[in-house]
């Protein structure tokens, strides 16, 4: 498959981290481009000289709140501000008006992120949290998950792609299913968004949550929250002065939630992140998101094929392009030397970790095929 050009505006200068490392976790915490990081200088050269006097910081968060819903489809309006994507599940598990014997079905590849706060919404509230296996060679079928539903099945909790194995969960089917049937449909977007087509709308999904610290090049601190416009009345939020129709009115108290997302929003915001997070996601969005999956699904496609060649097992569904990610999960014969070989590559520069006792690799859009082959010509034959 031969790897499609980047466009002429994404020059190495744009990502630091090329001069050093031949970085392949952008699945854990990826490198920063340049603007995101002269974005947070500003605020910091601004927050050290006067403060907010003439920032204007939260009209730079609202740009940023308008470009993540750019990204997937969404309303401005149904889009929050979070520090991470535990947050935003958590508003869910927390915030529903759980009814005793009601079902969270979820399966057992979820990252912890994914499965703690549905483990404490049934020991707080009496539900039930199902979660069925995965089948061996690391699938969800959604025939698998439609299975699993009953009557008391009030919410299907499930990850875009999963963080293990890298396989890209059918969304747009499981959301249609649970829109006909009115079950409530969540979504951990961290292993997709910025990376692959994320469309809320057409993937029928209620809410959604998403650090931008992956594969959207934030930093870590700042991510989005997504609530479907007829649901925002669903989730009670934890509450503190931002969340009111009249926060800064600090005269007249009057406990009436905003109509919007920012009924989420309790406090004030992580600003330096935020305006980071808006840097990356302009960045992306002037690429293209269909441009930057092409370019990733070629990327990753080298990948698998030179890893396979070099005697390794790849565990990542990759049969179908609608089963890939930008996450590459591959095993040696040999697993007990799979911290060996992470520690051997990080000496020489080159960055993969090890999950699920497999090796994962996760390169982004901006790398070139000369860094694929670098870790190609490093990686121990098998």
């Amino acid at each position: 498959m031969s790897i499609p050009p980047l466009p002429p505006s994404i020059t190495p200068d744009l990502f630091p981290s090329l001069k050093t490392w031949a970085f392949f976790n952008h699945s854990g915490v990826a490198p920063m481009p340049k603007p995101a990081g002269d974005a947070m200088r500003r605020y910091i050269e601004q927050a050290e000289n006067d403060a907010y006097m003439t920032g204007q910081w939260y009209k730079q968060a609202e740009i940023t709140r308008r470009r993540a819903a750019q990204l997937i489809n969404a309303d401005a309006r149904e889009i929050a501000f979070i520090k991470n994507t535990s947050e935003g599940l958590a508003f869910v598990a927390n915030g529903l008006d759980w009814r005793a014997g009601d079902e969270i079905l979820s399966t057992r590849s979820e990252y912890p992120a994914n499965v703690y706060p549905w483990m404490a919404a049934q020991k707080r509230h009496g539900i039930k949290h199902v979660m069925i296996q995965e089948r061996p060679d690391g699938r969800i079928l959604p025939e698998d998950l439609f299975a699993a539903v009953t009557a008391k099945t009030r919410l299907i909790a499930l990850s875009h792609v999963e963080y293990a194995s890298g396989y890209r969960n059918d969304v747009a089917a499981i959301g249609a299913f649970c829109r006909q049937r009115g079950i409530l449909f969540c979504v951990d977007a961290i292993q997709s968004a910025g990376a692959l087509p994320v469309d809320v709308q057409a993937m029928q999904i209620d809410y959604l949550s998403a650090g931008g610290h992956k594969w959207m090049l934030g930093p870590e601190g700042a991510g989005i929250f997504f609530c479907r416009r007829e649901l925002l009345d669903t989730l009670y939020p934890e509450v503190g002065w931002m969340n009111v129709v009249h926060a800064t009115d600090y005269a007249h108290l009057d406990f009436t939630l905003r109509a919007d997302a920012k009924r989420f929003e309790c406090g004030g915001y992580n600003i330096a992140g935020i305006v980071a997070l808006g840097a990356s996601l302009e960045l992306l969005l002037n690429v293209g998101i269909d441009v930057i999956w092409k370019r990733l699904h070629a990327l990753t496609t080298m990948l698998a094929e030179g890893v396979k060649a070099k005697g390794y097992r790849v565990y990542s569904p990759r049969d179908h392009e609608r089963e890939c990610s930008g996450i590459v999960s591959f095993s040696s014969p040999q697993p007990e030397k799979h911290a060996d070989i992470v520690t051997s590559l990080e000496a020489q520069h080159i960055i993969i970790v090890e999950r699920e006792n497999r090796l994962r690799a996760a390169p982004h859009f901006y790398q070139r095929e000369e860094q694929i082959q670098t870790l190609m010509d490093a990686l121990p034959s098998d």
